[in-house]
């Protein structure tokens, strides 16, 4: 019940104190840093420890055990990588779970095509618009039944569920939705699984507050 008598962490106060002014480690423990595209302003920064790294390798892998992916598995990531979280919180988290890893970045569809049945991927990880785009190009090329993906784990962008249908009907795959935002960690704060009836939050580390009911 405490929760409630700590202040709100608002952007404006990440951007007044950038870069680290709100760092609360010594900054010798600082593993790795993401920040945000930094388009409204200043970007807001995050930095974290090797054990924020662990933790969110760990919640991202929960994800995907939950679309059914494993040991077994090709991880083909398409997020972009850099200061963005997407692209390495999704390269990490299929690591931590023991899945192979292929870490191609956003862009080049041809080449993503190309490797994803090349290099044999069974699971795609990108934005809905961009797991769409290449969706179109796959059936354009005609290569569907050459494709061996069976989910995909899209997030950094709001979609709907009619866009979701049409993307597993496209490729025959399960299509999940990963949440996150850098603030707190980047993806992996929670996820939907096979029945889709809304987002699974690992309490375990994150408690969700209801700001406004209406």
């Amino acid at each position: 019940e405490d929760l409630v008598k700590l202040p709100f962490t608002t952007k404006d106060d990440l951007r007044d104190n950038y870069p680290f002014g709100l760092v609360a480690v010594p900054e010798e423990q600082i593993n790795r840093i993401h920040a945000s595209s930094g388009t409204t302003g200043k970007p807001t920064v995050v930095a974290y420890t090797r054990h924020d790294l662990s933790v969110w390798s760990e919640c991202v892998a929960r994800g995907l055990t939950m679309a059914g992916l494993g040991r077994s598995d090709r991880v083909h990531v398409a997020y972009g990588y850099g200061l963005f979280t997407g692209g390495l919180g999704l390269h990490d988290g299929a690591a931590y779970l023991g899945a192979t890893v292929i870490p191609m970045s956003s862009g080049n569809t041809k080449k993503q095509i190309t490797l994803m049945e090349d290099f044999g991927a069974t699971a795609l990880a990108c934005t809905p618009s961009y797991a769409m785009h290449l969706a179109e190009a796959v059936v354009e090329a005609g290569r569907v039944p050459h494709i061996k993906l069976k989910a995909a784990i899209c997030g950094a962008e709001p979609w709907t569920d009619a866009m979701r249908d049409t993307l597993e009907q496209m490729l025959n795959i399960k299509a999940y939705d990963i949440y996150g935002l850098s603030e707190i960690m980047g993806p992996g704060v929670a996820q939907d699984c096979p029945y889709h009836k809304g987002l699974h939050i690992w309490e375990d580390h994150f408690i969700p507050a209801i700001l406004n009911p209406d």
